[in-house]
Protein backbone atom coordinates (compact mmCIF):
# COMPACT_ATOMS: atom_id res chain seq x y z
CA UNK A 1 0.00 0.00 0.00
CA UNK A 2 1.06 3.95 -0.55
CA UNK A 3 2.89 4.48 2.09
CA UNK A 4 1.04 7.98 2.84
CA UNK A 5 -1.55 7.64 5.73
CA UNK A 6 -4.08 10.00 5.66
CA UNK A 7 -6.50 10.09 8.43
CA UNK A 8 -10.45 11.27 8.08
CA UNK A 9 -11.96 14.00 10.01
CA UNK A 10 -14.28 13.76 12.74
CA UNK A 11 -17.22 15.35 11.88
CA UNK A 12 -20.86 15.64 11.49
CA UNK A 13 -20.28 14.51 7.99
CA UNK A 14 -18.25 11.22 9.26
CA UNK A 15 -20.87 10.79 11.68
CA UNK A 16 -23.65 10.64 9.12
CA UNK A 17 -21.51 8.39 7.07
CA UNK A 18 -21.19 6.44 10.09
CA UNK A 19 -24.96 6.01 11.39
CA UNK A 20 -25.91 5.66 7.16
CA UNK A 21 -23.50 2.32 7.10
CA UNK A 22 -25.06 1.05 10.51
CA UNK A 23 -28.94 1.80 9.75
CA UNK A 24 -28.26 0.23 5.57
CA UNK A 25 -25.92 -2.20 4.97
CA UNK A 26 -27.42 -4.35 8.43
CA UNK A 27 -30.80 -4.62 7.28
CA UNK A 28 -29.27 -4.99 3.42
CA UNK A 29 -28.05 -8.79 5.05
CA UNK A 30 -31.33 -9.32 4.46
CA UNK A 31 -31.50 -8.75 0.80
CA UNK A 32 -28.53 -10.51 0.09
CA UNK A 33 -29.59 -13.53 1.50
CA UNK A 34 -32.69 -13.71 0.08
CA UNK A 35 -31.80 -12.83 -3.29
CA UNK A 36 -28.62 -15.51 -3.36
CA UNK A 37 -30.36 -18.38 -1.50
CA UNK A 38 -29.98 -21.29 -3.25
CA UNK A 39 -32.60 -23.17 -1.25
CA UNK A 40 -35.45 -22.59 0.68
CA UNK A 41 -34.49 -19.91 3.51
CA UNK A 42 -34.77 -21.53 7.29
CA UNK A 43 -38.56 -20.09 8.77
CA UNK A 44 -38.00 -16.64 10.81
CA UNK A 45 -37.75 -17.44 14.46
CA UNK A 46 -36.76 -20.76 14.28
CA UNK A 47 -34.82 -22.16 17.41
CA UNK A 48 -32.01 -23.88 16.66
CA UNK A 49 -30.62 -26.60 19.69
CA UNK A 50 -27.20 -26.81 20.32
CA UNK A 51 -24.63 -29.00 21.45
CA UNK A 52 -22.39 -31.21 23.87
CA UNK A 53 -19.94 -29.33 26.56
CA UNK A 54 -16.98 -27.95 25.12
CA UNK A 55 -13.46 -29.76 26.61
CA UNK A 56 -11.76 -26.74 28.77
CA UNK A 57 -8.37 -25.84 26.77
CA UNK A 58 -5.42 -27.51 27.65
CA UNK A 59 -2.29 -25.41 29.67
CA UNK A 60 -0.18 -23.58 26.72
CA UNK A 61 2.35 -25.51 25.49
CA UNK A 62 4.71 -23.42 22.60
CA UNK A 63 4.42 -24.92 19.64
CA UNK A 64 8.26 -25.29 17.81
CA UNK A 65 6.45 -24.64 14.41
CA UNK A 66 5.68 -21.13 15.05
CA UNK A 67 9.32 -19.54 15.66
CA UNK A 68 8.17 -15.66 15.35
CA UNK A 69 5.26 -13.43 15.63
CA UNK A 70 5.74 -10.92 12.59
CA UNK A 71 5.15 -11.93 8.81
CA UNK A 72 3.91 -9.46 6.56
CA UNK A 73 1.51 -10.17 2.91
CA UNK A 74 0.21 -7.05 -0.03
CA UNK A 75 -1.13 -8.37 -2.59
CA UNK A 76 -3.06 -7.29 -5.92
CA UNK A 77 -6.86 -8.89 -5.26
CA UNK A 78 -7.46 -9.29 -8.60
CA UNK A 79 -4.44 -10.83 -9.86
CA UNK A 80 -2.97 -12.25 -6.62
CA UNK A 81 0.20 -10.44 -7.65
CA UNK A 82 2.22 -10.86 -4.61
CA UNK A 83 3.64 -6.57 -3.97
CA UNK A 84 5.52 -6.48 -0.59
CA UNK A 85 6.37 -9.30 2.21
CA UNK A 86 8.15 -11.15 4.79
CA UNK A 87 8.28 -14.39 5.61
CA UNK A 88 4.37 -14.86 4.22
CA UNK A 89 4.48 -18.62 4.25
CA UNK A 90 5.93 -18.98 7.86
CA UNK A 91 3.39 -20.40 10.70
CA UNK A 92 2.06 -17.87 12.94
CA UNK A 93 -1.05 -18.00 15.10
CA UNK A 94 -3.66 -16.15 13.90
CA UNK A 95 -6.17 -15.10 16.94
CA UNK A 96 -9.02 -13.71 15.93
CA UNK A 97 -8.43 -13.75 12.52
CA UNK A 98 -9.91 -17.39 12.89
CA UNK A 99 -13.20 -15.42 13.29
CA UNK A 100 -13.03 -14.57 8.78
CA UNK A 101 -13.45 -18.49 8.86
CA UNK A 102 -16.51 -19.17 11.02
CA UNK A 103 -18.12 -15.67 9.02
CA UNK A 104 -16.87 -17.53 5.74
CA UNK A 105 -19.09 -20.56 6.83
CA UNK A 106 -21.78 -18.98 8.52
CA UNK A 107 -22.43 -16.98 4.76
CA UNK A 108 -22.42 -20.21 3.32
CA UNK A 109 -25.27 -21.42 5.48
CA UNK A 110 -27.55 -18.26 4.71
CA UNK A 111 -26.45 -18.19 1.20
CA UNK A 112 -27.88 -22.16 1.19
CA UNK A 113 -31.00 -21.59 2.89
CA UNK A 114 -29.35 -23.78 6.31
CA UNK A 115 -29.66 -20.76 8.68
CA UNK A 116 -31.72 -17.78 8.17
CA UNK A 117 -30.85 -13.75 9.87
CA UNK A 118 -33.81 -13.93 11.62
CA UNK A 119 -33.70 -17.50 13.31
CA UNK A 120 -32.57 -17.54 17.18
CA UNK A 121 -29.90 -19.47 18.73
CA UNK A 122 -30.70 -20.99 22.20
CA UNK A 123 -27.70 -19.86 24.33
CA UNK A 124 -25.45 -22.65 25.16
CA UNK A 125 -23.29 -23.19 28.17
CA UNK A 126 -20.54 -23.06 26.11
CA UNK A 127 -21.07 -19.58 24.41
CA UNK A 128 -22.40 -17.82 28.07
CA UNK A 129 -18.92 -19.19 29.51
CA UNK A 130 -16.49 -18.35 26.57
CA UNK A 131 -14.04 -15.66 27.93
CA UNK A 132 -13.97 -12.06 26.58
CA UNK A 133 -14.46 -10.30 24.47
CA UNK A 134 -18.04 -11.24 24.38
CA UNK A 135 -21.67 -9.48 23.31
CA UNK A 136 -22.71 -10.66 26.49
CA UNK A 137 -25.64 -13.21 26.46
CA UNK A 138 -28.28 -13.99 29.31
CA UNK A 139 -28.71 -17.79 30.69
CA UNK A 140 -31.12 -19.45 28.95
CA UNK A 141 -31.80 -16.76 26.29
CA UNK A 142 -31.84 -16.69 22.75
CA UNK A 143 -29.60 -14.28 20.20
CA UNK A 144 -30.60 -13.84 16.46
CA UNK A 145 -28.03 -15.33 13.34
CA UNK A 146 -27.88 -11.03 12.45
CA UNK A 147 -26.66 -10.12 16.00
CA UNK A 148 -24.25 -13.04 16.00
CA UNK A 149 -22.86 -12.24 12.61
CA UNK A 150 -22.79 -8.63 13.77
CA UNK A 151 -20.93 -9.61 17.34
CA UNK A 152 -17.96 -11.49 15.31
CA UNK A 153 -17.62 -8.64 12.41
CA UNK A 154 -17.27 -5.71 15.81
CA UNK A 155 -17.01 -6.63 18.96
CA UNK A 156 -14.90 -9.96 17.70
CA UNK A 157 -17.27 -11.62 20.47
CA UNK A 158 -16.54 -15.01 21.04
CA UNK A 159 -19.74 -15.92 22.83
CA UNK A 160 -21.33 -15.18 19.54
CA UNK A 161 -18.11 -17.43 18.02
CA UNK A 162 -19.00 -20.68 19.81
CA UNK A 163 -23.21 -20.36 19.28
CA UNK A 164 -22.40 -20.13 15.37
CA UNK A 165 -20.07 -22.61 15.80
CA UNK A 166 -22.18 -25.17 17.71
CA UNK A 167 -25.12 -24.08 15.76
CA UNK A 168 -23.67 -25.29 12.32
CA UNK A 169 -21.30 -28.12 13.55
CA UNK A 170 -22.99 -29.73 16.80
CA UNK A 171 -19.99 -28.53 18.88
CA UNK A 172 -16.97 -26.34 18.63
CA UNK A 173 -14.83 -29.86 17.79
CA UNK A 174 -16.46 -30.69 14.74
CA UNK A 175 -16.86 -27.20 13.26
CA UNK A 176 -12.86 -26.72 13.37
CA UNK A 177 -13.11 -29.60 11.75
CA UNK A 178 -15.20 -28.23 9.24
CA UNK A 179 -13.32 -24.95 9.35
CA UNK A 180 -9.81 -26.94 7.83
CA UNK A 181 -11.71 -28.52 5.34
CA UNK A 182 -12.97 -25.45 3.67
CA UNK A 183 -9.35 -23.79 4.36
CA UNK A 184 -7.44 -26.55 2.28
CA UNK A 185 -10.50 -26.43 -0.01
CA UNK A 186 -9.79 -22.23 -0.69
CA UNK A 187 -5.75 -23.35 -0.82
CA UNK A 188 -4.88 -22.83 2.71
CA UNK A 189 -2.50 -25.13 3.08
CA UNK A 190 -0.67 -24.44 6.24
CA UNK A 191 -3.59 -23.56 8.33
CA UNK A 192 -5.58 -25.88 11.35
CA UNK A 193 -8.42 -24.67 13.09
CA UNK A 194 -8.77 -25.93 16.30
CA UNK A 195 -11.77 -23.28 17.83
CA UNK A 196 -13.96 -21.23 15.96
CA UNK A 197 -12.71 -17.95 17.81
CA UNK A 198 -9.49 -17.53 17.71
CA UNK A 199 -9.06 -18.34 21.37
CA UNK A 200 -5.42 -19.51 22.28
CA UNK A 201 -4.58 -23.23 21.05
CA UNK A 202 -0.80 -24.14 20.13
CA UNK A 203 -2.34 -26.02 17.59
CA UNK A 204 -4.17 -23.32 15.84
CA UNK A 205 -1.72 -21.87 12.78
CA UNK A 206 -1.67 -20.29 9.80
CA UNK A 207 0.45 -17.98 7.35
CA UNK A 208 -0.02 -14.54 6.12
CA UNK A 209 -0.94 -15.72 2.51
CA UNK A 210 -3.44 -18.30 3.87
CA UNK A 211 -5.12 -15.27 5.14
CA UNK A 212 -5.27 -13.30 2.31
CA UNK A 213 -6.68 -16.52 0.32
CA UNK A 214 -9.39 -16.13 2.46
CA UNK A 215 -9.92 -12.66 2.32
CA UNK A 216 -9.96 -12.93 -1.10
CA UNK A 217 -11.91 -15.44 -1.25
CA UNK A 218 -14.68 -13.77 1.49
CA UNK A 219 -14.64 -10.83 -1.49
CA UNK A 220 -15.64 -13.19 -4.19
CA UNK A 221 -17.87 -15.24 -2.82
CA UNK A 222 -19.69 -13.07 -0.20
CA UNK A 223 -19.31 -9.63 -2.15
CA UNK A 224 -23.02 -9.38 -0.86
CA UNK A 225 -22.43 -9.71 2.79
CA UNK A 226 -18.56 -8.35 2.40
CA UNK A 227 -20.27 -4.25 3.06
CA UNK A 228 -20.77 -5.25 6.82
CA UNK A 229 -17.17 -5.43 7.79
CA UNK A 230 -17.03 -1.34 7.02
CA UNK A 231 -19.26 -1.08 9.48
CA UNK A 232 -17.66 0.88 12.74
CA UNK A 233 -20.44 0.29 15.32
CA UNK A 234 -23.49 -1.62 15.89
CA UNK A 235 -26.16 -1.22 18.63
CA UNK A 236 -27.01 -4.68 20.33
CA UNK A 237 -30.04 -4.83 22.45
CA UNK A 238 -29.18 -0.96 23.46
CA UNK A 239 -25.09 -1.13 23.61
CA UNK A 240 -22.80 -0.06 20.96
CA UNK A 241 -20.26 -2.58 19.39
CA UNK A 242 -17.33 -0.85 18.09
CA UNK A 243 -15.39 -2.40 15.53
CA UNK A 244 -12.07 -2.79 16.70
CA UNK A 245 -10.56 -2.39 13.35
CA UNK A 246 -9.63 1.25 13.99
CA UNK A 247 -7.84 1.87 9.88
CA UNK A 248 -11.29 1.87 8.54
CA UNK A 249 -11.39 5.38 10.11
CA UNK A 250 -8.08 6.20 9.45
CA UNK A 251 -7.24 4.92 6.08
CA UNK A 252 -8.32 6.33 2.32
CA UNK A 253 -10.43 3.50 0.80
CA UNK A 254 -10.24 0.59 3.44
CA UNK A 255 -13.73 -1.45 3.75
CA UNK A 256 -12.46 -4.51 5.46
CA UNK A 257 -11.49 -7.21 7.43
CA UNK A 258 -10.69 -8.18 10.41
CA UNK A 259 -8.41 -7.86 13.46
CA UNK A 260 -7.15 -10.34 15.98
CA UNK A 261 -5.16 -10.80 19.52
CA UNK A 262 -3.66 -13.23 21.78
CA UNK A 263 -0.63 -12.85 24.01
CA UNK A 264 1.38 -15.51 21.48
CA UNK A 265 0.28 -14.09 18.08
CA UNK A 266 0.63 -10.32 18.83
CA UNK A 267 -1.35 -7.77 17.13
CA UNK A 268 -3.15 -9.03 13.87
CA UNK A 269 -5.13 -7.67 11.00
CA UNK A 270 -6.28 -8.61 7.62
CA UNK A 271 -7.64 -5.70 5.57
CA UNK A 272 -8.62 -4.95 1.77
CA UNK A 273 -8.89 -1.46 0.31
CA UNK A 274 -9.35 0.21 -2.77
CA UNK A 275 -6.62 2.82 -3.82
CA UNK A 276 -7.23 4.09 -7.45
CA UNK A 277 -9.77 1.55 -8.59
CA UNK A 278 -7.28 -1.20 -7.74
CA UNK A 279 -8.15 -3.54 -4.43
CA UNK A 280 -5.20 -4.42 -2.13
CA UNK A 281 -5.01 -7.20 0.47
CA UNK A 282 -3.04 -6.87 3.55
CA UNK A 283 -2.05 -8.93 6.29
CA UNK A 284 -0.12 -7.98 9.32
CA UNK A 285 0.69 -10.19 11.94
CA UNK A 286 2.62 -10.32 15.18
CA UNK A 287 2.41 -6.17 15.93
CA UNK A 288 3.79 -5.25 19.35
CA UNK A 289 0.71 -2.73 19.78
CA UNK A 290 -2.14 -2.12 17.57
CA UNK A 291 -0.89 1.57 16.56
CA UNK A 292 2.68 -0.16 15.18
CA UNK A 293 0.53 -3.15 13.49
CA UNK A 294 -1.30 -0.54 11.89
CA UNK A 295 1.60 2.20 10.34
CA UNK A 296 2.73 -1.51 9.24
CA UNK A 297 -0.20 -2.04 6.91
CA UNK A 298 0.17 1.86 5.88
Amino acid sequence: MTPSLRRFVASLGGLAINVLVATLVIPGLANAQSSTAKARPTPAGKSHALSKTMHPPSPWVPNPGVNAKDSYLIVDAASGRELASDQPDELRHPASLTKLMTLYLTFSALDSGRLSLDDTLAVSMNALNAPPTKIGMQPGGTVMVRDAVMGLVTRSANDAAVLLAETLGGDEESFAQQMTLKARQLGMSSTVFRNASGLPNPEQVTTARDMARLANALLRDFPHYYPVFSVLTYNYRGRPLENHNRMLASYAGADGLKTGYTNASGFNLVMSAMRDNRRLIGVVMGGNSAFQRDRLMA
